[in-house]
Formats: C-alpha cells, structure tokens, sequence
C-alpha cells in the first residue's frame, strides 16, 4: 500500500490499491489470467496459450497483475508460476459489491 493513500472503510484497502486493481482487471485477456490462475499456478508460458497476444505482450500483462496484487509469481523448482491471490480478488469484489450500498 502507497505512503499517504486514503483508505476505504468498506474494505480497509487504499484507494489507489482499488483502483489499480480494477484497471489491471479492465483487460478481457488478463481477467482470464486471473480465472486461470485460480485453479491452479500456471507458467507464462501456459497463459500465453490461453490468449492471441505475444509472449511479449502476455509478459507486460502478467506484470500489470503482479504489481496490483492480483497475481502472485512464485518458484517452483526450476519454473516460475502465477498463482491467483483469492483474498485480493475478493476484496475487490468486496470493495465493487459494497458500491451498491
């Protein structure tokens, strides 16, 4: 979290946290990153097969994920893996729903 970003009280997440994660989540193609990665930690690699982009491109997005949060890269042997954060997707989804309140 950002030095002096405002704090929601719905969620306790910053501001700026929310809205970089809704930005990261407004691209059809990393939203299925984000659904693949819930089933199970995928390679790079595994993801770009999932989408038309370059493997250049694919990496750019993947690293949108990271910094917001939403996805995790962690090692695993000789393989770097994305993993879906769950408690970040759903305090976004915590965060949208409590709009509507």
């Amino acid at each position: 979290m950002s030095r002096g970003a405002k704090r929601s009280r719905e969620s306790g997440l910053s501001e700026d946290w929310l809205d970089e994660a809704t930005r990261a989540l407004s691209h059809p193609d990393r939203r299925v990153f984000v659904k693949a990665c819930l089933r199970e930690p995928r390679a790079a690699g595994d993801l770009a097969e999932l989408s038309s982009l370059a493997l250049a491109s694919v990496s750019e997005h993947l690293k949108v994920l990271r910094k917001s949060g939403l996805l995790i890269l962690e090692k695993q042997g000789r393989f770097r893996m994305y993993r879906t954060d769950t408690a970040i997707l759903r305090a976004v989804g915590q965060a949208i729903s409590a709009l509507g309140e």
